[in-house]
């Protein structure tokens, strides 16, 4: 792996001891990799993405979560701590500061890439890759505010706190840096990635799918602006990640290749780049693989039980079949543990595991969303009715078909976007179970959060976490504020 041409002191405390960092720094510039040719770029490009999981540590604080009982399962602080909305007491992966840290160190290597390209006398050949660090940058500073600062609200002046962001190689060890503004930031994100969005070329990688091809970078534009909501744009750009607007063969086959796979088969399938829905994939240090069934707090007998209760459509998505390692530790078994080896002969070595940053199944459901928002009802059924075509097993249109009236009486209300839009949120809560994104839309919107909590008889006492919860923000690292940096109030 090419090596970083700069540290940035935001996570200078995680990567190495100051006097160590320092004489890094120091280090002659011809030493260093020098950046010279576009392979070059694009080689130190596949470093600009956060390679952390924030899977674990979202999963946990969310409703996809639930206390399965006292000596049920293990206890990690990254698990425990982000259940009970506590500061996660931890730097390993899985943790909000490892995430935070990994973020940073992929923007310092999108950073170091611009500088080279922009040092060019001819950058024409260099352009892809400008447009791949940019976006790459957009999205990592976007995944930052996204948990540790509050959400974007347009009817708000968006002045609270948000998080550094950084658009040059940090050459110094105590650099000083300011958070911003949630408005500022989402500013300066929306100018990155629409620079960066017209450059991509998906011919530029040999497997587009582990960057930032154009298909992703659309999907990323469609989450982006469904935060904002600007919902015009959100059909916009997840118009044009399917082929002619179309998504019925490019999302998760449920109903038919999966439900036919063996669980070994599915969970090889499910993070591969062959398969047409994933459209971003990143390798991240985790034991999230290994780990996510046996956590106490993670998907117990009360949410398995859920998911097989029918939903609008009158049945259940029985065909996304849960697995258990006795009762009561479930899992959907969506992703495969990989390992790095010590050595070639070591029978030790580092977990990681692909994680799927974009799908065209979020992508269909943020577009129906938007329909909903912009009154096109019509538009935002078809949307849901895709999807539930592949999931429901033997899946009939006029049985299983998602209604207005169908909506209207599942939920009990008389207003239209109001209904669509509850669908959206249920679909998406189960069909990203074990995957982290029902986080993002519980802040989006500001969803309240409630969780159980198991007394020693197995009773249950329940606590909440409110919109306006300041724990609804994850906490900075303590070093930050070596950097100036405040972090999130308590």
């Amino acid at each position: 792996m090419m090596k970083k041409i700069y540290s940035s002191v935001l996570l200078i405390l995680a990567i190495t001891s100051f006097s160590g960092c320092k004489k890094y720094l120091e280090t002659a510039p011809d030493q260093r990799t020098k950046l010279n040719t576009p392979e070059k770029v694009g080689e130190l490009l596949a470093t600009a993405y956060a390679q952390a999981d924030y899977v674990t540590f979202a999963e946990a604080a969310s409703d996809n979560s639930e206390d399965k009982g006292v000596n049920v399962g293990d206890i990690a602080v990254e698990n425990q701590d982000a259940y009970l909305w506590r500061d996660v007491n931890g730097r390993d992966t899985g943790t909000p500061t490892n995430f935070w840290n990994a973020s940073y160190t992929a923007i310092a290597a999108a950073n170091a890439a611009l500088e080279a390209i922009n040092s060019m006398p001819d950058q024409t050949a260099y352009l892809a890759y400008k447009g791949e660090a940019l976006v790459a940058r957009a999205y990592a500073h976007f995944m930052l505010v996204t948990f540790f600062a509050k959400a974007y609200d347009p009817t708000t002046s968006n002045d609270s706190p948000g998080i550094p962001y950084v658009t040059v190689p940090e050459k110094i060890v105590f650099g000083q840096y300011t958070r911003g503004t949630v408005a500022s930031t989402y500013a300066a994100i929306e100018k990155d990635l629409l620079e960066g969005m017209p450059l991509l070329k998906d011919n530029a990688y040999k497997v587009p799918k582990y960057h930032f091809n154009q298909a992703a970078a659309n999907a990323f534009a469609a989450r982006f602006y469904l935060f904002k909501r600007d919902y015009a744009k959100v059909v916009t750009y997840a118009t044009a990640v399917g082929p002619s607007g179309s998504f019925a063969t490019i999302i998760r086959p449920w109903n038919t290749r999966y439900y036919a796979a063996s669980a070994n088969e599915f969970r090889i399938a499910f993070t591969q780049a062959a398969e047409p829905s994933n459209l971003l994939i990143t390798e991240a240090a985790s034991s999230w693989a290994r780990n996510q069934a046996f956590y106490r707090y993670g998907m117990g007998l009360t949410l398995n039980a859920a998911s097989y209760q029918p939903n609008v459509t009158g049945t259940s998505f029985t065909s996304q079949k849960v697995l258990n390692y006795g009762v009561p530790n479930y899992t959907f078994y969506k992703y495969l543990e990989l390992f790095i080896r010590t050595s070639p002969n070591a029978t030790i070595g580092f977990p990681y595991t692909m994680m799927i940053q974009f799908t065209t199944d979020e992508v269909l459901l943020n577009r129906a969303e938007a329909y909903a928002n912009l009154g096109q009802n019509t538009l935002a059924l078809a949307d849901l009715n895709t999807f539930v075509s592949t999931r429901v097993q033997s899946y009939n249109s006029t049985t299983n078909g998602v209604t207005l009236a169908k909506v209207a009486s599942f939920y009990n209300t008389n207003d239209p976007k109001e209904g669509l839009v509850k669908t959206v949120l249920d679909f998406k809560k189960q069909e990203f179970a074990q995957e982290g994104l029902r986080w993002l839309d519980i802040v989006r919107l500001g969803l309240t959060v409630r969780h159980n909590i198991k007394a020693v008889d197995n009773s249950d006492t329940f606590v909440t976490l409110a919109p306006t919860d300041p724990r609804r923000l994850f906490q900075l690292p303590s070093e930050v504020k070596l950097s100036g940096i405040d972090q999130n109030p308590r």
